[in-house]
């Protein structure tokens, strides 16, 4: 007996399926400079040469972490690609560059192409929210490699900045300004941690209410983490900002001493920060110290800028004028490269 590809447990014919069910979604991201359409070997973008003197091209990865295994109970996939889109767009705008495109890939045990469309769909939007087009992607069915019902979740994200304008942190000084940018919640990173606590230690099930949440735990944890672009990028027009933060995996201890540069450290108010109250209810459930919250969560700040003090009124009221909320952190001093946290 002739033994078939889908023998072997991999379906051409659904790979087909959810090419048809994502061809709009893709579509309605795509951008001036997408040139190349569905369905062949790779993607085209044409980089706009009259903007950009001397473009450098500014790439970045990441995936969504455990956080997956959140959509997984719950059976909710059309978020989680915004996630996705947002680790590697946010992280592409600390160089100072506008993101252009972004490619998906997706890897699953069995491929189920209405599961897989949802999957896109959330990536759609988060290329539509982070201003890129989604000019290609991978799917993979891989049996006995994955189970049946998980699938795993990669990006790519390309942007462009002018040679000029790269954010490095070279230029922070002493008085330098620290802004905050609020985050949604605890965006993608630390589910190993937070699933050890809530699903372990307090044994809760994903609909399970929590009042001090108003929603079930399920909800609050699967919120699409945030992206940056629209009030990040119109302020790199204006303004001369000196560093970009994007706190993720490492949290502020991690994060924040990547853009200082020798002799100099940031002094952080955490007092300041309006943290969500998930952050609250993990720290007590799991018994956490202080110092590992802010090493391993975004505490309600997914984007840090450092801009020159004298630059300090006019972007707070620009900010201010596009209703974008932010918090004054602290400032650049000088001592040891590190960030100081301030509890008053």
């Amino acid at each position: 007996m002739s033994i078939t590809y889908k023998d072997a447990g991999v379906d051409k014919e659904a790979g087909y399926r959810q090419v048809q069910l994502i061809k709009d979604m893709i579509r309605r991201t795509h951008t001036d400079g997408v040139i190349s359409d569905i369905g062949g070997f790779s993607g085209l973008f044409q980089l706009d040469s009259e903007r950009y003197k001397r473009p450098v091209l500014v790439a970045g990865t990441d995936g969504v972490g455990t956080k997956l295994k959140i959509a997984f109970m719950m059976d909710k996939h059309h978020t989680i690609g915004e996630d996705c889109v947002a680790m590697c767009v946010n992280d592409v705008l600390c160089q100072g560059a506008k993101p252009l495109f972004f490619l998906d890939y997706v890897a699953t045990g069995k491929l189920v192409p209405e599961k897989m469309a949802k999957v896109v769909e959330g990536v759609a939007n988060g290329c539509i929210k982070g201003g890129c087009a989604l000019i290609g992607g991978e799917t993979a069915e891989m049996p006995e490699f994955y189970k049946e019902d998980e699938y795993d979740l990669a990006g790519f994200c390309v942007g462009v900045v002018d040679r000029d304008n790269i954010i490095d942190g070279r230029n922070v000084v002493e008085g330098d300004i620290v802004i905050g940018l609020p985050s949604s919640g605890i965006h993608s990173n630390g589910y190993s941690l937070v699933r050890k606590i809530v699903f372990e230690k307090m044994g809760m099930v994903v609909d399970e209410f929590i009042p001090e949440l108003d929603c079930t735990i399920g909800e609050e944890l699967l919120k699409p983490t945030r992206i940056y672009t629209k009030a990040v990028l119109p302020l790199l027009e204006e303004f001369d900002i000196r560093g970009i933060v994007h706190i993720t995996g490492g949290g502020f201890y991690e994060n924040i001493p990547r853009i200082v540069p020798d002799g100099l450290m940031a002094k952080i108010d955490v007092a300041a920060i309006d943290r969500p109250k998930i952050f609250d209810l993990l720290q007590e459930w799991g018994n956490i110290t202080t110092r590992e919250m802010y090493s391993t969560f975004n505490m309600g700040i997914g984007m840090i800028l450092i801009v020159g003090r004298e630059w300090k009124r006019d972007i707070v009221s620009r900010l201010q004028e596009r209703d974008e909320d932010f918090v004054i952190l602290g400032q650049i001093e000088k001592g040891e490269k590190k960030v100081e946290l301030c509890h008053r």
